[in-house]
């Protein structure tokens, strides 16, 4: 493969949206720096792209250590020798639970990943994409990001502030040719949503009922969208905060 391939980032690409947003940057010709803190999950993602003939590289990445993520950025820029496309997809749940009864410490940590590992990887991905011409960013944050949800008020208020930096970082950086949008998925069949709802019998089925369209995503129908707003076709497109919820928030 030559260098003039696009290479896309891609954190929490061990599963779920990131690795389906991983393989798909590969089909559309990207090489792909895969970063997760699941070592296994991670390289199992490599494979599945080399299997179909794409280029691949795993970095293990904590998105809440900033040394971490600079290396990320760093070995990206090693192995492929540019950063066009990133989707710092990275984040948890937390626990179910009312306001009063989530644990500061379990909110401080859905802070630390949801929050300050997308203001991280912007850190780090903008000024190497200034400095190499231009590129595009896409943040995940949920539908949760556009309203409330009772019983996750954290995972909901750190899925707001992933929409205040996505918005911010958009008015900053699209005139310097550096592009930065969200995507905000509602119930996606994903490790996540299973965590979410273990042990909670119907909860799975009440946010299906919600659902105009009756039924959970896909990982690949948002990894479409991901990908598609890091390419030309969307060269308009800067600080959109995009549902992909079969009209949950409509």
């Amino acid at each position: 493969m030559t260098s003039e391939l696009r290479v896309a980032l891609v954190t929490g690409a061990g599963s779920g949206i990131g690795r389906a947003s991983a393989l798909r940057f590969a089909a559309d010709g990207c090489r792909v720096a895969v970063a997760d803190v699941d070592e296994d999950g991670g390289h199992q993602t490599v494979r599945l792209i080399e299997d179909v003939g794409g280029e691949a590289a795993f970095f293990p990445t904590d998105v809440t250590d900033e040394r971490q993520v600079q290396a990320l950025v760093a070995g990206t820029l090693d192995a492929f020798g540019r950063l066009d496309c990133a989707h710092n997809n990275a984040g948890i749940a937390g626990p179910l639970g009312s306001t009063t009864d989530l644990d500061v410490a379990d909110f401080r940590r859905l802070l630390e990943v949801n929050v300050v590992g997308v203001f991280l990887c912007m850190k780090h991905e903008i000024p190497v994409m200034l400095r190499g011409g231009g590129g595009a960013i896409v943040n995940t944050s949920s539908g949760a990001g556009l309203g409330g949800v009772p019983f996750l008020p954290g995972y909901s208020a750190t899925k707001h502030a992933v929409v205040g930096l996505t918005k911010s970082a958009a008015m900053e950086y699209g005139g310097q040719g550096v592009r930065v949008n969200a995507v905000c998925p509602g119930p996606i069949a994903t490790p996540m949503l299973d965590g979410i709802t273990a042990g909670h019998d119907g909860l799975r089925g009440l946010f299906v009922s919600r659902t105009p369209m009756a039924r959970e995503g896909t990982p690949e129908e948002v990894a479409e969208l991901v990908v598609w707003l890091c390419s030309p076709a969307a060269s308009y497109m800067d600080g959109a905060c995009i549902p992909v919820d079969g009209g949950s928030t409509a």
